[in-house]
């Protein structure tokens, strides 16, 4: 071993000693060509940035495809595709006829359900009335007990009854009292007044008036079309008091001489007898309360107070609150299950498919729309472990689409995965990037390629001309020879 070990090296050491006589051999023969111009070449600063790429899908804010969770008829779709709704819209209904029995019997306990929970909240406002009548009942007793407050209420009472009574009494009279001649003269002497007082009014009123329809040239120079008209408006607004003055007085007249009306007068003899009613009720009730209570009303209103905290001591706790959650878990579950006959926005959002049409026959897991909030786009795509480390949140990205010519979208990572997921050996981490300017152009489902600025521009020397094929290129692709 050690034999083989020494000619090994010993074929290593000759190789190495002829490549370096052949290399100076080569110098020595080489020919030198000398340029009587140097050539130079300018030097700049460009920019230079560090980019990750990756392709992938574009995808909205949300999501969502609406299935039907029942069976039955479709009655209605009330939007259409690129609608605007908002969550909690009603997007379609079944036909409440075709539903299973199981739909139908979920309505009917829904309003037994609703029903007994309003009983149970009810019994609260029944603790506050026992409440109240327990204090009633108390005030009541204490009242009797020491009737002053009674005495003084009971006073104020028989005298408001004795007023009723002077009232009606005074009407009645008014009514049935025989009219004197005097004032039946002096109701018509007043009518003569009002009566005279119109006529002069008119007369003034037509005279006024042939000084209005004369021209202008037959006015006096002491006169003024527009003087008379100011007279005319005062007058006929007093013409209007004047008719209304003569006709209160006519009725006045005209009252006297009639005999009084039988109904009016029916109708005044029964309020003064309802009147004298209440007197004697009044009167009655301030002398029992003057008498004071007798121990039997005592007896009475101690046995109301106690019915009253009975009642109050059964219903003060009101439910409880167990009872209460049953039966609010009960109306949701039959709300639930009527609820699955319509399909409800879940989020805002623009349609974007409507599958189910009227009259379609559907059943649980049938699709009926697709639902997409716009208000964003994002891209999804796989970064490998290699380059996941420079991939950071708020870093800038440039997105390209094929189906977008000569357009270029800006974006931003706005999340990185923390884990990577395993696909046939190839380790990728998921990294969401955010559309900062999309418009109408994007749409998603749309490929994007997406470009990820790992590290900002910085400077560098890059000349203005690169040796290609021992001649001098510029950038721009012309060509000088060496």
């Amino acid at each position: 071993m050690k034999k083989t070990t020494i000619i090994i090296l010993s074929i290593v050491g000759f190789l190495a000693a002829a490549a370096v006589l052949i290399l100076l051999l080569t110098r020595e023969s080489a020919p030198t060509v000398e340029s009587d111009e140097t050539q130079t070449s300018a030097v700049d600063l460009a920019p230079v940035s560090e980019i990750v790429g990756a392709t992938g899908t574009v995808s909205s804010a949300q999501s969502a495809l609406l299935t039907w969770k029942t069976s039955g008829i479709v009655a209605g779709t009330y939007f259409e595709v690129g609608d605007t709704v908002q969550a909690g819209d009603v997007l379609a209904e079944l036909d409440p006829g075709s539903l299973s029995p199981l739909d139908i019997i979920a309505r009917a306990e829904l309003v037994a359900a609703r029903k007994a929970l309003d009983n149970l909240l009810a019994s609260q406002t029944r603790s506050a009335l026992a409440f109240q009548s327990v204090e009633t009942a108390r005030q009541a007793l204490e009242d009797a007990r020491s009737p002053v407050i009674d005495q003084s209420s009971a006073l104020q009472a028989v005298a408001e009854a004795e007023k009723a009574v002077a009232d009606a009494d005074r009407r009645l009279k008014t009514l049935t009292a025989p009219v004197s001649r005097a004032a039946l003269d002096q109701a018509q002497a007043n009518l003569v007044l009002k009566e005279k007082k119109l006529a002069d009014n008119q007369e003034m009123i037509d005279r006024i008036q042939k000084k209005l329809n004369k021209r202008d040239d037959q006015y006096r120079p002491w006169e003024s079309r527009r003087r008379y008209r100011q007279i005319m408006d005062g007058l006929e607004m007093q013409r209007i008091q004047l008719q209304i003055d003569y006709e209160n007085s006519l009725q006045r007249y005209k009252n006297l001489k009639s005999p009084p009306d039988p109904v009016e007068v029916a109708l005044a003899e029964a309020e003064l007898l309802e009147a004298q009613a209440s007197l004697v009720d009044a009167e009655r009730a301030l002398q029992r309360i003057a008498d004071g209570s007798s121990p039997a009303d005592l007896a009475l209103l101690e046995a109301q107070l106690a019915d009253a905290r009975r009642e109050y001591a059964r219903l003060k706790d009101g439910p409880a609150v167990q009872d209460i959650a049953a039966a609010e878990a009960r109306v949701a579950a039959a709300q639930s299950t009527l609820e699955k006959s319509r399909l409800i926005a879940p989020f805002n959002g623009t349609i974007s498919d409507v599958i189910s049409q009227p009259n379609d026959l559907v059943s649980p897991g049938t699709p009926a729309f697709r639902l997409d909030d716009l208000s964003s786009l994002s891209v999804d795509v796989g970064v490998s472990e290699i380059d996941i480390n420079l991939v950071k949140t708020g870093q800038p990205v440039i997105l390209t689409f094929d189906a977008i010519l000569a357009r270029q979208y800006n974006g931003r990572v706005v999340e990185v995965s923390p884990v990577g997921t395993v696909s046939q050996g190839i380790v990728d981490f998921m990294i969401r990037v955010e559309l900062t300017d999309p418009d109408s152009a994007v749409r998603p489902g749309m490929t994007a390629a997406v470009e990820i600025i790992v590290r900002q521009p910085a400077e560098a020397l890059a000349p203005n001309q690169v040796l290609e094929d021992g001649k001098f290129s510029d950038r721009d692709g012309g060509r000088s020879e060496s």
